[in-house]
């Protein structure tokens, strides 16, 4: 064979190997799995630049990063009445290789979306309307533990759940803002209740302040100490002039011209 035909067969293998041959880019927050004649590596590809040949190596990338997962959902309550529940997943795989032979690509269909569905029917059909009203919280913490154990062994771990909203029949959700609205009234009114109870007690404590002050004041002072007062008061009046008489009758004239001497009782002893 002539040197320039084994240059040109050796350009031809070169150029397939090249065309042939590509290469995949693991990003950081995903792994590569990589697959063989049919059979997956049981270890995940880190980060950087892998060979990807055709029929020999093939290699999936996979996010590992925390995913969101937002589904509308129509449960039945213990009721048998139907409450709209849009909640909010977040996850991430952590056993990717274990998912991808088990599972496949869809897992988020085929595993996460079936097992919250089956979640919530689990957690709802087992309560009132009134009470999923009364406390979400309940409904929220519960759903999300129960998750996290399902998913624990399919390789998802769950990060949180979230209820953004609740949705009820109209009828059902009129009748129970009724009876909430009823009972807030009644609380109301306990309230005040109790509040005109404790009013009537501070009147009735000040009434028996003031009786209690007046019967001290009636057995305490004497009738010596009032004819001082009286006569005392009236000595601040500049206009007033107290004149002593022989019967001890005090006798008060008005420095205003045209009044007359006004005597006044002597107080009784």
């Amino acid at each position: 064979m002539k040197l320039p035909q084994l240059l040109k067969r050796a350009f031809f293998v070169a150029v397939l190997l090249v065309f042939g041959t590509g290469c995949v880019v693991v990003e950081d927050g995903t792994v590569g799995i990589s697959k063989s004649f049919g059979n997956i590596s049981d270890t995940p590809l880190t980060p950087g630049v892998h060979a990807n040949v055709p029929l020999v190596r093939e290699v999936e990338v996979w996010n590992v990063k925390t995913q969101r997962l937002s589904r509308k959902l129509d449960i039945p309550s213990g009721e048998g009445l139907i409450v709209g529940i849009e909640t909010a997943l977040l996850f991430r795989p952590v056993q990717v290789v274990d998912l991808r032979k088990k599972v496949g690509p869809n897992y988020i269909l085929v595993v996460l979306e079936s097992t919250l569905i089956n979640t919530f029917r689990e957690v709802i059909g087992k309560q009132r309307v009134e009470d999923l009203i009364k406390n979400q919280e309940k409904l929220t913490s519960t759903t999300e533990e129960l998750l996290r154990v399902q998913l624990k062994g399919r390789g998802i771990e769950v990060e949180q759940l979230l209820v953004t909203g609740l949705r009820l029949p109209p009828k059902v959700k009129d009748a129970i803002e009724r009876k909430l609205e009823s009972e807030q009234r009644a609380l109301q009114k306990e309230f005040e209740l109790k509040q005109a109870k404790k009013d009537a007690e501070i009147e009735v404590a000040r009434a028996e302040g003031v009786a209690k002050a007046q019967e001290i004041i009636s057995s305490t002072i004497s009738d010596s100490y009032l004819q001082y007062l009286w006569i005392s008061t009236l000595n601040q009046n500049p206009n007033v002039i107290y004149v002593a008489t022989e019967a001890n009758m005090p006798m008060f004239r008005s420095t205003k011209n045209g009044t007359r001497p006004t005597v006044m009782p002597k107080p009784k002893s």
